[in-house]
């Protein structure tokens, strides 16, 4: 399969979902970061939506999932490219970009991909400030803003941006594709087999 099998309106739906997810999440974490700054998570959340539960608050995130592999941005950057060739090679070679579902998915994914790629190169254009010791140095490391947490019960979910909703949101997509898909098949070959 190649690039001119696929239905133009996919290339578009692809290229439109992927550009307003990952416009979306620059432009957030730009106002979220010009409003409060990059050091907020220091403190309580600067700005309380619903009191002990949700509130907006800046974080500076050098790993990935959940924080996990601080320090290790450039090889998240090296993985996240490696990453949206495979999303590019499945979409065009892989057939991908046939099915709408599966098109939708992949431009989410590519989208906080992208936006926290954006971020790992530190093309933002945030430096460290103090108490930290790399103060005037550039960040390479993702925003984050949305602070989710159970306060009653002292529960806290990382602090993340759409971004990562965005790829949540892509990778539960291509699970239910399977599950359906699945599901279809075994339908369809039991409807076929002889009484």
């Amino acid at each position: 399969m190649t690039l001119s099998d696929i239905p133009k309106s996919r290339i578009v739906l692809f290229i439109a979902v992927a550009a307003i997810g990952c416009t979306l999440d620059l432009a957030t974490k730009s106002w979220i970061f010009g409003k409060y700054g990059s050091q907020a998570a220091a403190g309580p959340d600067p700005f309380v939506i619903v009191p002990g539960v949700f509130g907006l608050t800046t974080n500076l995130n050098e790993g990935a999932l959940f924080g996990i592999g601080q320090g290790k941005a450039m090889l998240f950057a090296v993985l996240s490219i490696v990453a949206a060739v495979g999303v590019l090679i499945w979409l065009t070679i892989g057939g991908a970009g046939r099915d709408r579902w599966l098109t939708v998915a992949l431009a989410l994914i590519i989208a906080g991909i992208l936006g926290n790629l954006y971020d790992r190169l530190g093309l933002h254009g945030l430096k460290w400030q103090l108490p930290d010791p790399r103060a005037g140095q550039p960040v390479y490391a993702v925003r984050d803003w949305l602070h989710f947490q159970i306060e009653a019960i002292g529960f806290q979910w990382p602090i993340f941006n759409l971004a990562d909703s965005f790829l949540d949101i892509g990778a539960a997509m291509l699970l239910w594709h399977v599950v359906w898909r699945e599901r279809k098949a075994s339908r369809a070959t039991i409807e076929s087999s002889p009484a």
